[in-house]
């Protein structure tokens, strides 16, 4: 996949602190990454801190939120999950997590409403946490199930816990985010819901599904 896409290397300059991309990934859902990215920069601009988005009226945050593809439920699940946070912390504060397991963490995250396995590695993994944690998207858990290395109809929870211990020991937090964002594009360029080109697939001889159809 580095030969077909190229490298895509995480910038330190780049990444991001646990609290914001905890919000990023509530309002997220089935939206494209640089539009949440957007939104969630856009609500801290206007209220200043997580606390005051908390706090605002769940119409202003719909409104604000207009970018995102299902507004209503990233305002309610982002206001659910940022006044749990602060009814467990004080604040909205992910600090303590640094002197957390990696799998105890997320266990602690996925306790916030709103908040699942693939939220929960997206903050041990692309944020300054930088842990080694697989973060998996639709077109990811598709790329898996199709290759076999998972259950077809394995949650996002399932197929985690199926591919981390086959995840090399060497690989550090942000090769675990570049090959992430790596099987994002395979699955957005040709291992597509519908109508995968299996044909030209640059992953199609480590793939059964790719195997079988070619």
């Amino acid at each position: 996949m580095i030969q077909r896409f190229g490298r895509i290397e995480r910038a330190a300059a780049a990444w991001r602190a646990p609290e914001w991309v905890l919000v990023q990934g509530v309002i997220g859902a089935r939206t494209k990454s640089p539009v949440s990215n957007a939104a969630t920069d856009r609500l801290l601009t206007r209220y200043a801190s997580w606390e005051k988005v908390a706090e605002a009226p769940l119409d202003d945050l719909r409104a604000e939120l207009s970018t995102q593809t299902y507004p209503n439920i990233a305002a309610e699940r982002l206001k659910a999950s940022l006044t749990a946070l602060i009814e467990r912390r004080g604040a909205v504060d992910l600090s303590h997590l640094a002197d957390m397991k990696t799998g105890e963490a997320m266990d602690w995250l996925e306790r916030l409403p709103g908040i699942g396995r693939k939220i929960a590695a997206g903050v041990m993994n692309a944020s300054t946490l930088d842990r080694r944690a697989i973060v998996l998207d639709s077109h990811h858990t598709r790329i898996l199930q199709r290759m076999g290395l998972v259950p077809p109809k394995a949650s996002t929870a399932r197929a985690f816990d199926a591919i981390m211990p086959a995840m090399p020991d060497e690989w550090s937090g942000a090769d675990f985010d570049e090959h992430h964002l790596l099987m994002k594009k395979l699955g957005q360029t040709w291992c597509r819901p519908s109508a995968p080109r299996c044909e030209d697939c640059p992953a199609a001889s480590l793939c059964a599904t790719g195997q079988a159809r070619t």
